[in-house]
């Protein structure tokens, strides 16, 4: 076919726009097409203006979310801005037919796949910045619950978008939502437990009744956690290994939380001789206050005479150490019972410990014996 002013072969230009393709007419595609490319142009320099605004923003700002909106809008392909484009102009023109069809669901396609991404990259996008920034304030927390529940939720997402694509496509999808809801419980019902632990998981997460870094005592275990994770947590033992306990029973279980501690409170007791004078005892009171004070941060309670024991004076004392930590506060109390074994030393008061002392009757001591009731005179 050649060209030629009048039309194509003696076919005049009228006649060739009436033709139909796809049910249009090839003006109104031409039409389409031209519209199509000054729309484009116009969509992609307002998503420039948009976006250079948009970061201007997110840098006056110190909050996380603009800059993840930032981050996600960039990543945002040009088959999106494409596919937007053509619909518009196919609307304008007023396209019909299964041209206008394939168009439509063309441009839901590219939206439903461009918003999921950009959901799932500003959700992780949250995700990484708050485990960064608890980390660098001194409040580390395990991400790995979050991390999992932003997959999940992306995936949910793909799956939504997929049943709507699949229902703007003309197909009932009432059966496969039903169905998907048969299989959802019957999946449930056979992960019971792994699903229990799971949610366990999320309740420690936000509940937080202990941290990574945090020394509990469950039952018989004890140990500092490593990690949680989202079916088990991780202790390490004081003997070094690795216990792992289910989220589940965490949560169901009585936790004793030293790392909750702001201050330690530590009660000791010591005892001296029987023999030891009035005055000497009268001064323990004041020798044991002087040892303490001897702790930096340490705040002395009490200390008192406590009772008259089987083979000792029992004192006892208390005192607030401001430290959790268990090394910390064993090494405060070797101060003080170095202090309190000085101090003692110089006042030549003795520390009492079981002894047993065997009564001899002067008789007995001398070889003479008692019988048949009578005594020596």
């Amino acid at each position: 076919m050649r060209y030629s002013p009048g039309g194509f072969d003696g076919l005049p230009l009228l006649e060739i726009a009436n033709e139909t393709v796809f049910g249009n007419r090839l003006d109104a595609w031409f039409s389409t097409a031209l519209f199509f490319i000054i729309s484009a142009a116009v969509i992609i320099a307002i998503r420039h203006l948009a976006l250079a605004r948009l970061k201007s923003l997110s840098k006056r700002t110190s909050n996380k979310l603009d800059d993840a909106i930032v981050a996600g809008a960039e990543r945002v392909g040009w088959p999106f801005y494409v596919f937007v484009s053509l619909a518009a102009s196919a609307t304008y023109v007023g396209l019909g037919g299964f041209g206008r069809r394939v168009i439509d669901l063309s441009t839901l396609a590219a939206v439903l796949f461009y918003a999921v991404r950009f959901l799932q990259f500003v959700i992780e996008g949250l995700v990484e910045r708050y485990a960064a920034s608890s980390q660098k304030n001194g409040k580390a927390q395990d991400p790995t619950i979050l991390y999992f529940f932003a997959k999940l939720g992306g995936y949910l997402l793909w799956l939504v978008a997929a049943l709507v694509l699949v229902d703007n496509a003309g197909y009932d999808i009432t059966a496969l939502i039903a169905g998907l809801g048969v299989a959802g419980i019957a999946i449930a019902l056979g992960l019971q437990n792994i699903l229990s632990d799971i949610f366990s998981s999320l309740s420690i997460y936000f509940d937080k009744p202990f941290k990574v870094g945090d020394f509990i005592i469950l039952g018989t275990d004890m140990g500092v956690v490593k990690r949680i994770g989202i079916k088990t947590t991780r202790l390490q033992a004081l003997q070094g290994e690795e216990i792992v306990i289910s989220n589940r029973e965490l949560t169901e279980s009585r936790i004793h939380n030293f790392g909750k501690m702001s201050q330690r409170r530590v009660e000791f007791r010591f005892n001296i001789t029987y023999e030891t004078p009035l005055g000497k005892i009268k001064k323990v009171n004041e020798l044991v206050k002087r040892s303490i004070h001897r702790v930096e941060g340490a705040r002395l309670d009490r200390v008192h005479f406590k009772k008259f024991g089987e083979y000792s004076l029992d004192f006892e004392a208390v005192y607030y150490f401001p430290n959790a930590n268990y090394n910390a506060y064993m090494d405060a109390q070797q101060t003080i019972n170095y202090s309190l074994i000085e101090l003692f030393s110089k006042e030549g008061i003795e520390f009492a410990y079981p002894l047993q002392r065997i009564m001899l009757s002067q008789e007995k001591e001398h070889g003479i014996l008692i019988s048949e009731g009578k005594r020596p005179r």
